[in-house]
């Protein structure tokens, strides 16, 4: 971290640490301290569960909660919180979805359907794969999509084929359905209802793990778009420029800092295009970009996107093999 960042960091902490208990510091058990959530802002924000797995966030409010009762939220640790969503609008690409059920939620030898692949056309989706305990036959289902009233969403299946031939007319006429051909009962995050998947976003996606009830859904594109919750008013960081992560209220723990009573906004550092974040490489993130502390002892983190931090990469490792060649030709 360079001298900039690190005077950013520690001086608001130092400061702070008059008026807050020192962090390690024994903690009277007797009276237990009120754990106060962390609320959480988002702004066209591209943000990453895995390498090649991202949702794009538009906009999103809500709150970080401890697993752990009276733990504080780590952000070295994803599976230490969980984000409760007030209000979001999220696209996953359709590619992106296959991958996440195929990798987090199919990837059982158990697993009734095997090598999933999703693409939107004509404002209907579409879903190919195999039927693993029928002997691996393809199958393709072609369905709209809704909000389910639990918060889920709903794929009405309106055609279906089995090895490239017409199955629903067949299922129909036999008293069949695929809640009968599927069984997914030990598949979390997956169900089938007669003629319906139901596919539960909370359940399917790597952590960090979320709450919030799917309101509306829909197709853009070869992107789901999905609303979570309801309108809120006016949220704590609505008068921030740009694309942002920001953090509010309650404690937060980054690397070896803890920040109690957060306020705390990474802001991209190129609004250009959308703020791309890794939670699990953030730290190389900040140290790349720069920090600048307010007069209420906030931290204000311009950050740079995670996927400018690969291309830079990727030069300085190209950089470094033209270099080395032409100095062994020079030697030689």
């Amino acid at each position: 971290m360079n001298m900039a960042v690190l005077r950013a960091v520690f001086f608001p902490l130092i400061i702070s640490a008059v008026f807050s208990p020192v962090p390690g510091a024994a903690i009277d058990q007797s009276s237990e301290p009120t754990i106060h959530p962390v609320q959480i802002v988002m702004k066209n924000v591209m943000y990453h569960y895995t390498e090649p797995v991202a949702v794009h966030i538009f906009r999103l409010q809500g709150e970080l909660l401890p697993v752990k009762a009276g733990a504080i939220v780590v952000f070295d640790d994803k599976h230490s919180f969980i984000l409760n969503l007030a209000s979001a609008e999220i696209a996953i690409s359709c590619q992106a979805l296959a991958q996440v059920l195929n990798e987090n939620v199919l990837n059982g030898t158990d697993a009734p359907i095997k090598d999933v692949s999703i693409e939107g056309r004509n404002n209907q989706l579409i879903i190919k794969g195999k039927f693993h305990q029928k002997g691996d036959v393809a199958f393709e289902t072609v369905g709209t999509l809704s909000a389910n009233e639990d918060g889920r969403i709903r794929l009405h299946s309106e055609h279906v084929k089995a090895a490239h031939l017409p199955l629903k007319g067949l299922m129909d006429l036999l008293g069949l359905n695929l809640a009968e051909m599927i069984n997914t009962k030990k598949i979390r995050g997956l169900a089938v209802e007669k003629d319906d998947l139901l596919i539960d976003p909370r359940e399917i996606l790597p952590a960090p793990k979320i709450r919030g009830k799917v309101t509306a859904v829909r197709l853009q594109g070869n992107d789901i778009v999905q609303t979570f919750g309801s309108a809120q008013a006016a949220d704590f960081a609505a008068k921030q420029a740009g694309n942002y992560i920001a953090f509010h209220d309650g404690d937060v723990r980054f690397g070896k800092l803890t920040m109690f009573g957060s306020d705390l906004f990474m802001i991209d550092a190129d609004p250009r295009d959308p703020f791309d974040f890794f939670l699990d490489h953030y730290q190389e993130q900040i140290v790349a970009g720069y920090a600048k502390s307010t007069l209420e002892l906030g931290l204000r983190v311009h950050t740079v996107d995670y996927n400018k931090l690969r291309r830079r990469a990727a030069a300085g490792k190209s950089s470094s093999g033209l270099t080395s060649e032409a100095e062994s030709k020079s030697h030689n």
